[in-house]
């Protein structure tokens, strides 16, 4: 694993990603893009990963997207096609991974950083941290399924304004528009005292959750009925809700 890519997975399955490219703004290399891939291939099927958490090293920047400096070199068609598989593919197995993630957004996430972020399910921002697509003032549009994801978080209207405005925009009114979960000085330590509380509750029902929620947005609403309905019996008859409804019926009788 490169060292522009740090992970580290706690003993409570919280899995630490942390893009290592400070001096680069924590811009995507070819190198660092291929090694976020092989995270993903690793572990997006893991079952010791409870919650998965992505930041950026330092303060100044959560990832500022491709870097241009290296990827300027790869001008052709067939670049541009490799660059848009190789992560369109790691944030497919993110989006899809049965565990939550979040980005912890610190400083500035813009074109392919932005991307990234809203590939997550849920983020924390920095109050000084601004978040972009800025993609349209470098004549692109989205490569890595944001425009899919942001009309998903947003509406319609609000993300073709996003997408042409092309602007980064401040955290709260981030928080305004529903891109962003939560504004904190420390979007990190809150990422992480969150993670710590997913990570108590039985990995089964956060999977279970994390699926129909992703059913609603992804298949027409009987389907996605269809499949509430379906998880809901075995979790019913699982160790997990015996042991909980156990544990209220006994505080009952000693009140």
């Amino acid at each position: 694993m490169t060292d522009t890519l740090l992970h580290h997975l706690t003993n409570n399955g919280v899995l630490n990603v942390t893009i290592n490219r400070p001096d680069a703004r924590n811009a995507l290399d070819w190198e660092t893009q291929q090694a976020f891939l092989n995270l993903m291939k690793t572990y997006s099927t893991s079952s010791t990963v409870r919650v998965l958490i992505i930041t950026g090293a330092g303060q100044k920047a959560f990832c500022a997207g491709g870097d241009l400096i290296e990827l300027s070199q790869y001008p052709t068609k067939e670049d541009g096609a490799q660059l848009t598989q190789i992560m369109s593919e790691a944030l497919t197995l993110l989006e899809g991974a049965p565990f939550p993630s979040i980005a912890a957004i610190q400083g500035h996430a813009l074109g392919g950083g932005a991307e990234l972020a809203i590939a997550c399910d849920l983020r924390w921002m920095a109050p000084t941290a601004k978040l972009g697509f800025v993609q349209a003032k470098m004549g692109l549009t989205p490569g890595w399924g944001a425009g899919q994801r942001l009309l998903r978080t947003v509406g319609y209207a609000k993300a073709l304004q996003l997408l042409l405005q092309a602007t980064p925009l401040p955290a709260q009114d981030l928080l305004a528009l529903g891109v962003v979960n939560q504004v904190i000085d420390d979007p990190l330590a809150a990422a992480q005292a969150f993670a710590e509380q997913i990570a108590t509750l039985d990995q089964d029902v956060v999977s279970a959750i994390k699926q129909i929620l992703r059913a609603g947005i992804t298949l027409p609403s009987d389907q996605a009925q269809a499949i509430e309905q379906g998880v809901f019996p075995p979790l019913w008859a699982a160790e997990a809700h015996l042991q909980a409804v156990d544990a209220f019926l006994n505080r009952k009788k000693d009140d």
